[in-house]
């Protein structure tokens, strides 16, 4: 290598220090070594030390006092600790002080070497998500043709000020391009203020949204300002608007239609400065038949509807957004980043996803923590996930989702390959039922004989 990593060796035994050095030597480190901590931290920030074994029990500064002092002063270095003890209480201490990982002794050099290089690893992981993030700080990841819908519609919508209703299956992203909307817009300096009507009980909404005066009810003690208030000159998204009381969307609609609103209790209009958003999971044109939701509220918030695709209709981007998602993962709990097997991609894109990009997400901080290997597979998905329910989804969707896929890499061959395939399979397995009767065989397709005929020449 060019430019050698830099490893620190603390431990006060003379031979094992001896033996640390040379063997982290000779697997290609710059190596700093040293019998207790007095001298840690210089060494670290003038040789822009990154890794650091130290052994747990040490004369004077003991190893997890070190690991957690020297941890808050360079949160980019990777700790691990060398401990006798491999007891649960033990790695808890380790992991709580902030330390990369423990080494219990005796252990095997060369699962020594292989511990430093994935710190290593996972600090060059760091700088890879930190990029990422700041490339996708909103967390929109995807490039299925379904999801640059999106895209453009928001990329169309941010510099305005129109009403936008997101629609979309609980846990497709429905706020994140919320907040897409507003960090793109000219109001991106005023506040997002995100509400959520389900989780707010209903004889609060008003209050909430709109604040109220000292005195509007009981337990009213004070002055409150309500979210309308707490936006203004940002942007107020109002998810799961379809659970909104119908007290509250009298109010709101008065709100869209006059620009200004009054606290609980309070007697001066005051100007409304926000950009609504709403976004909804549920049919609302149904609700509105059903007498539930307003129509005229329906219609003012309806100017223009940004419809997120489920998980199950952006298929192809599931292996993109499990790359993103563990690498995320790994970062926040400082641990190497799990790799994902073909097959695991190919069986999770062919899954229902009920509970669609949120689902993912959890399945992929579940895969990091419970998993040992740095392999993920099939096998390692949890017993509920293989077993109950999580059946193959049909296969037109399947067959869409491979499509898209040699869309996006241009594979105009495969495609046209795959007709012709799609034919000769249905049309041997047919034939083979009528034991080779053409006719009959045509009678089945809906075919004429001739077509038939045509297509067995032309796939010979």
């Amino acid at each position: 290598m060019t430019s050698k990593q830099s490893l620190l060796i603390i431990e006060d035994d003379d031979s094992m220090r001896w033996v640390l050095e040379k063997t982290m030597s000779k697997a290609g480190y710059e190596i700093f070594a040293i019998n207790d901590t007095r001298q840690a931290s210089s060494l670290i920030s003038k040789n822009n030390i990154q890794v650091v074994i130290s052994d747990i029990k040490m004369p004077g500064e003991d190893g997890l006092s070190f690991v957690e002092r020297i941890t808050s002063e360079n949160d980019r270095l990777a700790v691990i600790l060398m401990t006798a003890h491999s007891d649960l209480e033990t790695a808890v201490n380790v992991y709580e002080k902030g330390a990369f990982d423990y080494l219990p002794k005796p252990f095997d050099l060369n699962e020594a070497v292989q511990m430093v290089a994935r710190a290593f690893e996972s600090l060059q992981l760091t700088d890879h998500v930190q990029a990422s993030r700041r490339k996708n700080e909103n967390g929109l990841i995807g490039e299925a043709s379904a999801m640059q819908v999106v895209f453009k519609a928001i990329g169309k919508l941010a510099r305005t000020e129109v009403t936008v209703l997101i629609t979309g299956e609980s846990g497709t992203g429905k706020e994140l391009v919320a907040r897409a909307l507003h960090e793109n817009s000219p109001r991106k300096q005023g506040n997002f203020v995100a509400i959520n009507m389900a989780a707010i009980p209903a004889e609060l909404i008003e209050s909430e949204l709109f604040g109220h005066e000292k005195g509007a009810f009981t337990g009213a003690t004070e002055k409150h300002q309500g979210w309308f208030e707490q936006a203004h000159q940002g942007t107020l998204f109002l998810d799961e608007i379809g659970d909104m009381p119908q007290s509250a969307q009298t109010r709101l609609l008065r709100v869209l239609s006059e620009g200004k609103f009054y606290r609980v209790g309070g007697k001066t209009a005051l100007k409304s400065a926000v950009r609504i958003i709403a976004a909804t999971h549920q049919p609302l044109l149904e609700l509105v038949q059903q007498g539930v939701f307003r129509d005229d509220l329906y219609h003012r918030l309806n100017v223009v509807k940004i419809a997120i695709p489920s998980l199950r209709d952006r298929a192809t981007d599931i292996p993109l957004l499990m790359d993103y998602f563990l690498d995320r993962v790994a970062v926040d709990m400082s641990i190497s980043r799990k790799k994902i097997k073909p097959e695991l991609k190919d069986f999770l894109m062919n899954q229902p996803w009920p509970g669609n990009v949120r689902e993912l997400e959890n399945l992929c901080r579940w895969l990091t923590v419970m998993t040992s290997g740095t392999q993920l597979g099939i096998e390692d998905l949890p017993s509920e996930f293989r077993k109950n329910g999580y059946k193959k989804i049909q296969w037109q969707q399947s067959y869409k989702n491979w499509l898209e896929q040699k869309l996006q890499t241009g594979d105009i061959n495969s495609i046209q390959q795959s007709q012709k395939k799609f034919e000769k399979i249905l049309l041997d397995t047919v034939l083979n039922f009528h034991q080779g009767h053409r006719q009959k065989a045509a009678d089945t397709l809906g075919w004429g004989r001739n077509t038939v005929t045509r297509k067995l020449k032309s796939n010979t």
